[in-house]
């Protein structure tokens, strides 16, 4: 007999869910571990050469391979073995984070960069088109919450520790630290039987035939339809949040670095607060009004910041932008969760993934210019806009839509030759 959503407990899933536990677990340590050597990646680069386009060129290195993956190897995160790449991801990149103390250039650094972004490009889809086969689907909303929230505290925590790590011992005890994360993740993830990350192996159609089938799927799928367009709206509003918030900090606001640093971290109280309420919401208001609600409320937020007349105002602005964003992000993992199945589940991950990540790239080039030119208040205005125009598509697209992909579907999206890809 399945429960109401509203009647579990989120820590009381950790305690059934075993398998999820370990995912849990896993991804917790791979992610502060992650977070954790970001800033100090960046320091090294940055100290090494003394240049902002080597710091660019370490950003470009670390999400590039996901847009790749997505748009040329997503089928291979649906037919190789979940766990498996799971496991080789973590490995390369504890090999990477080995070798990084021992980089004798900033193009060195940048390199293995690259290499922990591929890894890290595989790792990401395959935890979020494993995940529903670890729990009921009743729990799957506190389960996508809890892995949302826990990254965004290792996202708001990381950098802080990672700082002051930087100030004890440099760049070298971070990547040390970030190596073992990754062994531990590693280890707990062998724990976790091969069976229960897949419903069962693809026999690949050839893989041209198998990359199309994803990008069919997102199209035909109303739900899925809905996540690709709505999101990459969303990023480009972030884009311009992001590019602009130190300017609005310093400049308009005049707060200086210590306001600079309020604002980020009111954002990442704000995803997590935002990540732990998401399940609550989605039983309260149903996918596609919470999914509609939360967007709208990321416009409202960041239509304050804007506006704001001193960083007190700002910051209660980002709080609750960031807070819709927080939850709206756990909409996104279960609708393609629940509109793909497991056999396309992966590739479909690594296609939105990627198209966001283009939209986010692009955004950010657009809006360096753009702040300079008209300043941070009127580019975060512009991203109050994109939001607002995202929520109004989010109440268009998905009405009426079930969160399942129906048989019919399916079969129209993935096949060409009126078979099912076949299970062994």
């Amino acid at each position: 007999m399945r429960t109401s959503f509203a009647h579990k407990s989120r820590l009381d899933l950790l305690r059934r869910a075993a398998d999820y536990r370990r995912l849990f677990v896993a991804t917790l340590a791979s992610g502060a571990g992650t977070y954790l050597a970001a800033i100090a990646l960046t320091v090294d680069v940055f100290d090494r050469t003394g240049s902002g386009t080597w710091v660019s060129a370490l950003l470009i290195a670390e999400f590039l391979p996901a847009i790749v993956i997505g748009l040329l190897l997503g089928p291979l995160v649906d037919r190789w073995s979940r766990r498996r790449l799971l496991i080789g991801s973590d490995l390369a990149r504890l090999a990477v984070f080995c070798v990084l103390p021992f980089a004798g250039s900033a193009t060195a650094v940048v390199a293995l960069a690259f290499v922990a972004g591929v890894a890290t490009g595989f790792f990401r889809p395959a935890v979020y088109a494993g995940m529903p086969n670890l729990v009921d689907d009743d729990d799957l909303p506190a389960a996508n919450a809890l892995l949302q929230a826990v990254d965004n505290l290792a996202w708001m925590i990381g950098p802080i520790v990672g700082g002051v790590l930087l100030t004890v011992q440099g760049p070298e005890l971070a990547y040390w630290l970030n190596a073992l994360s990754f062994l531990l993740s590693a280890a707990l993830l062998a724990r976790i039987p091969a069976r229960r990350l897949q419903a069962g192996k693809i026999e690949s159609r050839g893989h041209w035939q198998d990359l199309g089938d994803g990008f069919r799927l997102v199209r035909r799928s109303r739900a899925l339809l809905t996540v690709l367009v709505v999101w990459n709206v969303v990023l480009l509003g972030s884009a311009a949040v992001n590019v602009a918030e130190v300017v609005l900090a310093k400049v308009a606001l005049d707060a200086g670095d210590v306001g600079f640093g309020i604002l980020v971290g009111a954002s990442g109280l704000g995803l997590t607060l935002g990540s732990l309420a998401a399940g609550s919401i989605l039983e309260r208001l149903g996918i596609r009004h919470a999914y509609t609600a939360l967007i709208a409320l990321m416009a409202l937020g960041y239509g304050i910041g804007a506006v704001a007349p001193n960083l007190a105002v700002a910051v209660a602005g980002v709080l609750l932008g960031t807070f819709g964003n927080g939850a709206a992000v756990v909409c996104n993992a279960l609708l393609v969760q629940r509109g793909a199945p497991d056999a396309l589940r992966g590739r479909v991950f690594t296609v939105i993934m990627s198209s966001n990540y283009v939209l986010l790239g692009l955004g950010m080039a657009v809006a360096g210019p753009l702040v300079d030119a008209v300043g941070a208040r009127w580019l975060w205005g512009g991203a109050s806009v994109a939001f607002l125009l995202a929520a109004l598509a989010a109440a268009v697209l998905a009405r009426g839509f079930d969160t399942t992909v129906a048989p019919a579907e399916l079969d129209e999206a993935v096949q060409s030759d009126g078979t099912v890809p076949s299970r062994v």
